[in-house]
């Protein structure tokens, strides 16, 4: 395999901005706007987060599925780009249903058809960089994609949501197919691909029921989670009760018994996960690993659901309709995407010197002091303060995606890196469900009883997310005692 030139590197990566302008304009800019439209105020939070789950579902499973497909593809064309195609073009159709849904449940069903179209050509899309290039540029390949995957915060911050927020909601969604369509085609004649002679023999079933044990055990982790958190919100309630008075009761029970339903999704989901998919083994042989794998469930649970969410959090704080909250909203992720590309670059270079788990550890606790800054904002409003705790939140998420992913190839083991950092996708889909599949109710529960509540009770939960991000990098050793250098103080002295 030849050496890829840096215009090599950038046109095999390039349809991740088809990616992510599809997942950041639908996800954050397009579900807030049309959920307001199509269900009362009191219960906009919990249908985000049901609609919200049910796609990372689906995503959870095509994904991996057509990366399989698309290894054994002898098309003439390319064992990736036909997926690409196929993929983009449903993407347009399914773009349109959306545009012009009549109801939550026509949405529903246009978001379920998005994320299996979407998923058709990110499965293939992963492929690419492994075709094409060669080993020892992999990690200059994969600074872009980064930056490929980042840049769209900025652009349909910039473009999309102040179109929307100005009232012009098919031409944001027009402009959005355009984009892709762009951007698809210039890919799709840059690329050149060599068709594989011959099919793989190994069979699909084995690595389809590793995908399935995976979604089965963040299913499961976040059915006992929530058995959990209704324990603990039960029990909180009957004690607090001739205390506080039922009121205070009841809020403190669904407050606590929230948290504690997000914590324990994260820790059932991530062990069974890890179980299912690669084996009980890989918990007693490579413990190190699983706890890398809370890290990064438990950091992107609060980051994304905080994405996810922030329309109608600014709607609340602000007293504000979902046009000027959407507007707002652009602005802020303009703000976030701007320090989170600003972070990212420096960051795999601070990771080589300092320690991928010192970066990873001290972004936990500057994301929770980001998030922190929000809580004031539930109750004093103010702009200034809003774009500062953006900003921080943004900062640590580019320092955090970088170190994780680096402390995660430095504990995956060598041999079987494929298969060990595939388990990825879990804190992926994951995040979601457990962020936005628990936190939608909460949110809208405790909203009810007092505006505002249920958006400062959320938020504080994520503030203990971010920072058990951080705690639990205590249980992560590395083999090179270089590498291992200690996050914190309090781990040097664990070590010690």
């Amino acid at each position: 395999m030849k050496r890829a030139s840096w215009f090599d590197l950038l046109k095999i990566n390039l349809f991740w901005l088809v990616i992510n302008i599809r997942n950041n304009a639908v996800g954050s800019v397009f579900l807030p706007y049309l959920i307001v439209a199509f269900v009362p105020a009191e219960g906009k939070n919990t249908a985000l987060g049901l609609m919200r789950t049910a796609g990372l579902i689906v995503a959870m499973l095509v994904q991996p599925a057509m990366g399989l497909l698309s290894d054994r593809s002898t098309s003439r064309f390319g064992r990736r780009r036909p997926f690409l195609l196929a993929g983009v073009l449903l993407d347009m159709f399914f773009l349109a249903l959306i545009a012009f849904s009549s109801s939550y449940w026509m949405l529903f069903a246009a978001i379920l058809l998005i994320q299996f179209s979407g998923n058709i050509s990110h499965g293939a899309l992963q492929g690419l960089i492994p075709d094409q290039v060669p080993e020892a540029q992999r990690g200059a390949a994969s600074g872009f994609k980064g930056m490929l995957e980042l840049l769209p915060v900025v652009l349909v911050s910039l473009a999309i949501a102040g179109m929307v927020g100005a009232g012009q909601f098919e031409l944001a969604v027009g402009v959005t197919m355009a984009m892709m369509a762009v951007i698809a085609l210039i890919t799709l004649l840059l690329v050149r691909e060599t068709p594989l002679a011959q099919a793989p023999r190994a069979p699909l079933g084995p690595p389809m029921l590793r995908v399935l044990g995976m979604l089965l055990g963040i299913g499961g982790g976040a059915g006992v989670g929530l058995l959990a958190g209704g324990a603990l919100g039960g029990l909180v309630w009957l004690i607090a009760r001739p205390l506080l008075g039922e009121p205070s009761a009841w809020v403190a029970g669904v407050a606590l018994g929230g948290a504690a339903a997000m914590i324990a999704a994260v820790g059932a989901g991530t062990w069974a996960g890890v179980a299912a998919t690669l084996g009980r083994g890989a918990l007693r042989s490579q413990p190190s690993f699983a706890w890398w794998v809370a890290n990064r469930l438990f950091f992107f649970a609060a980051v994304t659901s905080i994405q996810t969410y922030a329309a109608y959090f600014l709607m609340n704080a602000f007293a504000i309709d979902i046009l000027q909250a959407t507007k707002m909203t652009g602005q802020l992720m303009t703000a976030v995407g701007i320090c989170t590309l600003l972070s990212a670059l420096p960051s795999g270079w601070l990771a080589d010197r300092i320690g991928a788990r010192r970066i990873a550890f001290w972004s936990g606790l500057l994301a929770a002091a980001g998030t922190t800054l929000l809580l004031t904002i539930t109750w004093n409003p103010s702009q200034p303060l809003l774009y500062l705790a953006g900003s921080l939140i943004g900062l640590a998420t580019g320092l955090f995606t970088t170190s994780n992913w680096a402390l995660g190839t430095e504990l995956a083991p060598r041999a079987e890196a494929g298969r060990y950092l595939g388990i990825s996708n879990l804190a992926g889909a994951g995040a979601g469900m457990v962020g936005a599949g628990i936190g939608g109710p909460i949110a809208d529960a405790l909203n009810a009883y007092t505006p505002g509540l249920g958006y400062f009770v959320l938020f504080a939960i994520f503030v203990v997310l971010f920072m058990l991000s951080s705690a639990v990098l205590k249980n992560v050793t590395l083999a090179s005692p270089a590498a291992s250098a200690a996050p914190a103080e309090a781990l040097e002295a664990r070590e010690a």
